[in-house]
């Protein structure tokens, strides 16, 4: 007889770092349909919505130069099956599955569909036992660490390419690069260059050892006086 013991459904929780008013929530939410037809399948379509839901608000507010198609696509991967798996094993989900005999043998406890399954079937879970903000929080900080891979990779990006990301997600036109002036000798020579956009008054300049160099620091000023100037 498979028996999930107290300590077990403890440690789980504080994993979570939540735990339940309700703990037959949390049970229903460990159940397979395989163990019992009390199963967590409607705890798991409820939790999917959920997390849907939850991530994308965290990255409306999170990112707001980002634009919709760069949004779905993080979004995208976030919520996947893959992704979910990786919180249930963070988790330990498998030493307090409640599965049948079949799928014992069969190691379920390591098959990825039900290790995902299982994550959104509590997500649903501690939203009943709880509400909207608190699941949020919740995945806010089950994410932590992806979030703050996304900020730094989108930091990595060069200032061209984020000042462009920000006047689409404004609906303003691309910004126009065009040479002022170069300085120096041949094998040391300085570029300076203007960078246009539609939304400021006057062009703005950047220096650099090549042209490209002069047009990222051009791209950075213009981007640092739109975000002046718009208080994002």
């Amino acid at each position: 007889m498979q028996c999930i013991k107290c300590i077990e459904i403890n440690l789980l929780q504080k994993k979570l770092g939540y735990f339940f008013h309700t703990v037959d929530l949390l049970l229903r939410a460990l159940t397979h349909r395989s163990f019992s037809n009390k199963h967590n399948e409607r705890l798991e379509f409820l939790g999917d919505s959920i997390l849907n839901y939850s991530i994308t608000n965290i990255l409306y507010h999170r990112y707001n130069h980002m634009d919709e198609g760069d949004m779905s696509r993080i979004r995208s991967s976030l919520v996947c099956s893959r992704t979910l798996v990786e919180l249930a094993k963070e988790f330990k989900l498998g030493n307090c599955l409640k599965l049948g005999q079949g799928e014992l043998k069969n190691k379920g406890y390591n098959r990825e569909s039900i290790l995902a399954d299982t994550v959104e079937a509590i997500i649903g879970g501690i939203f009943l036992d709880s509400n909207i903000k608190t699941i949020e929080m919740l995945i806010a900080f089950w994410y932590q660490f992806r979030l703050n891979k996304i900020d730094l990779e989108d930091k990595q990006k060069d200032p061209k390419t984020r000042l462009q990301e920000y006047l689409q997600h404004h609906h303003l036109p691309l910004p126009i690069y065009c040479i002022n002036q170069v300085q120096g000798q041949a094998h040391d020579q300085i570029f300076i260059m203007n960078c246009q956009v539609s939304s400021l008054k006057y062009s703005v300049m950047g220096r650099g050892s090549s042209r490209r160099k002069a047009e990222q620091d051009a791209a950075e000023n213009a981007l640092k006086f739109l975000i002046e100037i718009n208080n994002d």
